[in-house]
């Protein structure tokens, strides 16, 4: 078997066109670089935000939460500006204005001038950063149904110099680098808080090498996927990473549906979904005795990584559960 994978190689290299060769050839040395590139940016995002934090009044678990809303606005300007620049190109010589709904079909979400970022990052000295960054976010989830109470609104109790100094770090981010970097930054940083919560953090985290594992087992091409302890959404995102793998388009081919019993996690999850550009149907409720989609048959997949560890479940109480 291994001798006709060998000469099959062999031949389809002969066969290949040079160039197309050479392409792969400079990819694969390529893909190492540019991950060890990505690897090292992450890395200093995070000593610089968590030194902020650590000379702040905040522990790790008031920390997280801002810090990701402020990874979100960062990514949603720069989504708005891409957009910005097609649709000037697409309506140039029209006397027609851009409207919200032009924007949303670009796949950028609309911002106001008091929501974008970079008006948040040149305010005056002396005013106040924390009640601008909540009014921003009041009014992009105003703006936008698929958002209601999901963006969060603490900023006003944080330090202003820590918060101007956040905005200058995400500001930095190199959007060129990849495509998907504000998404891969966002789970890298919920990695990093759930090791700093230790136990808790395992109930909105699971490790990305088990959520890859899973997905890469299900093989969830093309359906309804369910995942019934959603946790932040890290199935999700690696099920639409899977599907453009294999040249499809998530958008398509995938919807999402999640339950979670965590109010606040439900909120990480819609963030972490939007933040990769997806959508999905995320509620709350505790999957142990509430089944809020009356999932059963209603799925093409169903994936989780249970919380194993929970103690007291009431057997009794589920005893009669179709599922």
């Amino acid at each position: 078997m291994t001798e006709n994978l060998s000469v099959n190689k062999s031949l389809q290299t002969r066969l290949m066109p040079r160039q197309t060769q050479d392409a792969e050839d400079k990819t694969c040395f390529q893909e190492p670089d540019k991950n060890r590139e990505l690897k090292k940016l992450f890395d200093r995002l995070w000593e610089a935000a968590d030194e902020l934090r650590a000379n702040s009044k905040l522990r790790s678990t008031q920390y997280s939460t801002p810090v990701l809303g402020i990874l979100f606005l960062r990514y949603a300007y720069h989504k708005f500006e891409e957009a910005t620049k097609q649709l000037e190109k697409k309506y140039a010589g029209r006397d027609r204005p851009i409207r919200k709904l032009d924007y949303q079909a670009e796949g950028a979400i609309y911002l106001t001038e008091k929501t974008r970022y970079r008006y948040l990052l040149e305010l005056p000295e002396g005013a106040s950063i924390g009640k601008a960054l909540d009014d921003a976010m009041r009014s992009i989830e105003d703006q936008n149904e698929e958002l209601r109470d999901v963006l969060p609104k603490v900023y006003t109790n944080m330090e202003d110099s820590v918060l101007i100094n956040l905005l200058k770090i995400f500001h930095k981010i190199p959007t060129k680098l990849d495509r998907d970097i504000f998404g891969k930054i966002y789970e890298y940083f919920l990695g990093k808080f759930a090791m700093s919560e230790g136990q808790r953090g395992g109930e909105f985290y699971t490790p990305t090498s088990i959520v890859r594992l899973i997905v890469e087992v299900l093989e969830p091409y093309h359906g309804r996927i369910l995942d019934p302890a959603c946790g932040s959404g890290g199935m999700f995102v690696q099920s639409a990473r899977f599907v453009k793998d294999h040249l499809k388009n998530p958008y398509k081919e995938i919807s999402i549906y999640g339950q979670e019993k965590a109010d606040d996690t439900v909120r990480l999850c819609k963030m972490n979904l939007a933040i990769h550009g997806l959508s999905g149907d995320i509620r709350q409720g505790n999957t142990y005795y509430e089944d809020v989609f009356n999932m059963r048959r209603q799925f093409d997949f169903a994936m989780a990584n249970p919380p194993f560890n929970v103690n007291n479940v009431d057997k009794e109480a589920i005893r009669d559960d179709p599922r």
